[in-house]
């Protein structure tokens, strides 16, 4: 222990197999216990950068990988509480710890005596016998200082250690605002009319909803996304549609405390100065710069080639949309408010079964049964629930996954259910990621502990939880990004699990969706929740013939929220974020029916934080990858060919960033694919269509 006013509970993990002992974690303990992991890690860096040795790779770079691991470990319990589980406490302390800790980690990149080690190994690194992953290592740390203003001159480096502070404190308002406008509305409905067209899955979750925000007798309509998407697909009063989805799309845009506008604008100015002093024409070509598309034209090209398509396929969709309100003898147009629920009518008309009706066979339980078979079909790896072990919630579940021979391989962490504590969303992230170097307890390497993080609805007491097919796709997903961090077999810390460029970290999760919809999968673990049954033949057939449909739509939604980041993030500093998001859907055409997935104000992936900046894309950019490498299953005629498997394993899951991604998908595939593969598994292309091109 380097201090003694670090909580031993924050840094000094004994809990089961290594896991922080969460009921021993205070909210007041963090604020002292930063302070003292920094000075800590600040002293470690100072050590290595005065270290009077020539620099090597051991005392330079390994001892740069294994520095602050007591400041690893305050921050992965406090950022995991402030993402799912927060209260005023830590959200008053996250507005002052995210710019102090870019203020620690830019003196870090602008320590002149660490870089010129660091350089210096650069400089000779041919003549340094490393090993590939090492040489990746060596040259992450060496365009990571780089890219911190290592090079600028003093008054330069000031500045941009100033932009950085100022970024990260946006950013967590930016977060806090959006969970502050989704905490404070909602919609109570106690009429029997009201609830016309509700499903009973729905009214039981709008029933929870309603108990956890002290509505006793009534039924709550909330911003999470399990309750509004299903509002708004099966609601049959229109006006309430309207009045529900327009308080989802204004998040972030009421005006007042809680309002971003002046916040984006603010991050962008700050993100175009901060790519000038890096030398960059702007913050996309410096974001894009250590990617798999190493550049804004190369985006911009993907992106507008499927807008074409996925804009002429939503127009479709709609012109159908519209057939189905004029039978009803209405004649208002589609609007967003309506998509969902005459998509949803449209979908029981052209395959004969509604989204209700699958449900019922989509129990969480089973979907997460499914997941780990999966995984133990594909990977060897077996996941074992351990009660009565302490979580950071008391929904959390922790479980062992171990190999085919009983060796603990990771420790993983489930947290499901939506509650006002937790932003909205899903993702997955770590405690502690897998590596190969000694620790300060003596140890050799660390396992991965690795978390995802849902918001389904939560079933009223003794009741499943049941699943929208959306809902399971989400799970397997987030699995997936799971599976990325407790296969990872590599050395150093810095290219463990998901530390890979941002374009490559999606196709290990996106990939992993389509193991959901093999047959053998639904026929096993599609059961009816009361009986027991498996999902009819006849319906499995039918979900699986409707993979495709509403393609346009959903790919509308993604592909024009990617677009307008991409061209604040090539354009500089705005005045007004709002006029340029109007101006960019305008010159795509946008149909009035569809909004942006995510607008501007609540656009989290892009203004809370900068990790999918310029970068939202990239969800794409690995949708041609998954699907191409998916396909590599199809031709064996096996979704579980125990050859593919193993290089999927081998060049996929396990290397993590210790290999560039293009050789790495190389070795997997033999290829780069080109978006065939991906437009037609959305059914916006078919075959011929496309001249081939590299992803």
């Amino acid at each position: 222990m380097t201090n003694l006013s670090i909580n031993p509970a924050l840094a000094e993990w004994n809990g089961h197999q290594g896991l922080p002992r969460f009921d021993q974690v205070k909210d007041e303990d963090f604020a002292s216990s930063f302070d003292a992991a920094l000075a800590a890690h600040e002293a470690e860096i100072d050590a290595i950068a005065n270290n009077p040795e020539e620099a090597t790779f051991a005392n330079t770079v390994v001892a740069f990988e294994t520095a602050g691991d007591e400041l690893s470990r305050v921050s992965a319990l406090f950022w995991n509480k402030a993402g799912a589980h927060t209260n005023d406490t830590i959200q008053a302390l996250e507005r002052e710890i995210a710019p102090k800790m870019s203020r620690h980690y830019s003196k870090i990149g602008m320590n002149a005596m660490l870089f010129a080690r660091i350089d210096s190994l650069w400089e000779k690194r041919n003549e340094l016998d490393l090993t590939v992953e090492q040489e990746r290592v060596l040259e992450r740390h060496w365009k990571g200082f780089v890219r911190a203003g290592a090079k600028l001159a003093k008054a330069e480096q000031e500045r941009l250690a100033d932009i950085n502070e100022k970024l990260a404190g946006l950013g967590a308002s930016f977060g806090q605002n959006v969970l502050a406008d989704e905490k404070a509305w909602s919609l109570k409905l106690s009429d029997e009319e009201d609830l016309a067209g509700l499903p009973a899955f729905l009214l039981d979750a709008m029933q929870s909803a309603a108990r956890e925000h002290g509505e006793e007798g009534g039924y709550l309509v909330t911003l999470s996304r399990s309750i509004i998407e299903p509002f708004l697909t099966f609601s049959t009063r229109r006006e309430l549609r309207e009045q529900a989805f327009k308080a989802w799309a204004a998040r972030g845009a009421n005006g007042g405390a809680t309002d971003n506008i002046a916040i984006v604008r603010e991050t962008l100015a700050l993100r175009a100065e901060k790519a000038k002093l890096l030398g960059y024409d702007n913050f996309a070509a410096l974001k894009l710069d250590n990617t798999m598309a190493k550049t804004p034209d190369k985006v911009n090209s993907l992106l507008r080639q499927v807008w074409d398509k996925a804009r002429s396929k939503a127009l479709e969709e709609q012109a159908s949309l519209e057939g189905l309100i004029a039978e009803e003898g209405k004649n208002h147009p589609v609007m967003p408010w309506d998509w969902r629920h005459y998509a949803e009518k449209l979908r029981q008309r052209m395959f004969d079964f509604s989204e209700s009706e699958l449900k019922p066979y989509l129990q969480l339980e089973k979907i997460i049964e499914a997941c780990f078979d999966v995984a133990e079909r594909l990977f060897g790896i077996r996941a074992i629930e351990v009660k009565d072990v302490p979580a950071y919630h008391p929904d959390v579940r922790v479980f062992e996954i171990r190999d085919s021979e009983g060796n603990l391989k990771a420790l993983f962490l489930g947290d499901y259910f939506a509650r006002s504590s937790k932003r909205s969303g899903a993702w997955m992230s770590s405690f502690q990621s897998q590596h190969r170097l000694p620790t300060k307890n003596g140890g050799e390497g660390e396992l991965p502990i690795i978390y995802n993080v849902c918001n389904f609805a939560k079933p009223a007491a003794g009741k499943p939880a049941l699943l929208s097919l959306d809902d399971a796709r989400t799970l397997f997903h987030e699995f997936g990004h799971a599976l990325h961090g407790m296969l990872s077999n590599v050395t150093y810390p810095s290219v463990s699990g998901t530390g890979v460029s941002r374009d490559f970290v999606e196709l290990p999760s996106q990939l992993y969706e389509h193991w959901l919809t093999v047959p053998e999968i639904l026929e096993k673990y599609a059961v009816h929740y009361q009986t027991s049954e498996p999902m009819p033949k006849a319906l499995l057939e039918k979900v699986l013939a409707a993979r495709t449909f509403n393609a346009g739509f959903a790919t509308v939604e993604f592909t024009s929220s990617a677009i307008v980041d991409m061209a604040f993030h090539t354009r500089g500093a705005v005045d007004d974020p709002m006029a340029v998001q109007s101006e960019v859907l305008s010159e795509l055409g946008m149909p009035t029916s569809i909004v942006m997935r995510h607008a501007t104000p609540h656009f989290q992936h892009v203004f809370s934080g900068d990790g999918y900046s310029a970068g939202y894309y990239s969800y794409m950019w690995s949708e041609v990858l998954d699907a191409d490498a998916f396909s590599a299953f199809e031709e064996t005629g096996n979704a579980f060919d125990p050859v593919m498997a193993r290089k999927l394993k081998n060049n996929i899951y396990s290397v993590g960033g210790s290999i560039d991604p293009e050789e790495t998908y190389k070795a997997f595939r033999g290829k780069l694919p080109d978006p065939m593969a991906m437009l037609k598994k959305k059914g916006l292309a078919m075959v011929g269509e496309l001249s081939g091109s590299d992803a």
